[in-house]
């Protein structure tokens, strides 16, 4: 008798201390009263009844979601994959455990569709120069469908865009043809300045009485520094000007 009473008590205490729950900071506990939702507990220590409640944990933390890669294809029928990383949050625990089987499936499931649809509405250019306006619309319309389950989707970003070979090969062709373009309207425009600049120069020179000779004995001076085998006559331009003046008559 004695020891069915020891094992009574023990059996008393077991159940009582099965009833204690701990709840961390960052979970929140829904609980089931013979399968009913009827409330939450907040982090700490908390009491259920043994057998007749439940209590879940549900992670408030910020969590992120791999989207795995997917093959799209683009509105200009280019085939590319593209994967994505989903950040969400849990602001309605009870509606996280009781809408949804697994939230987070749930909304990676979710997320794929909405990724392949937006990527898929979207031109190969625009895809790789408006990653964040494409994250965006996708943020939109997960952010939308998960509120029904308490989830809030924080963020949304476009990680990887994966191209085709032989694409990558004709846009590394595009950008070496636009790099020689630019290469030779630099080289023009330069060209264009240094004519300008001598025309300026040639200008002024005609302006002042003897600039011409000044210019051209210091070209000569230059000429002298080093040795040469040329001889370099030097005939006024008042002469030249009279030769053709008389050849003209």
């Amino acid at each position: 008798m004695e020891y069915f009473l020891l094992y009574v008590i023990i059996g008393l205490v077991i159940l009582v201390l099965s009833g204690i729950k701990i709840v961390n900071q960052y979970e929140r506990g829904v609980v089931l009263t013979l399968g009913r939702f009827t409330g939450i507990r907040q982090p700490g220590l908390r009491i259920v009844v043994p057998i007749f409640q439940r209590i879940i944990r549900v992670d408030v933390r910020s969590t992120p979601i791999d989207v795995p890669k997917q093959e799209i294809i683009t509105k200009d029928n280019v085939t590319v994959g593209v994967d994505a990383v989903v950040y969400l949050r849990v602001i309605e625990a009870s509606k996280a455990v009781l809408e949804t089987t697994n939230y987070v499936y749930a909304t990676s499931q979710f997320a794929q569709a909405a990724l392949r649809d937006v990527a898929g509405n979207a031109d190969l250019d625009e895809l790789l120069s408006k990653r964040e306006e494409i994250s965006e619309q996708i943020k939109t319309i997960v952010d939308a469908e998960t509120d029904k389950w308490g989830i809030d989707v924080e963020n949304v970003k476009i990680q990887n865009i994966e191209l085709p070979q032989d694409m990558k090969r004709a846009m590394a062709k595009q950008a070496e043809a636009e790099r020689e373009r630019r290469a030779v309207v630099i080289s023009a425009d330069g060209e264009k300045q240094a004519a300008q600049a001598v025309a300026d120069a040639a200008g002024m020179l005609s302006k002042v009485p003897g600039g011409i000779n000044i210019r051209t004995l210091q070209t000569l001076e230059k000429i002298a520094v080093e040795p040469s085998q040329k001889t370099v006559i030097v005939v006024p331009s008042e002469l030249t000007n009279m030769v053709s003046k008389v050849l003209n008559k």
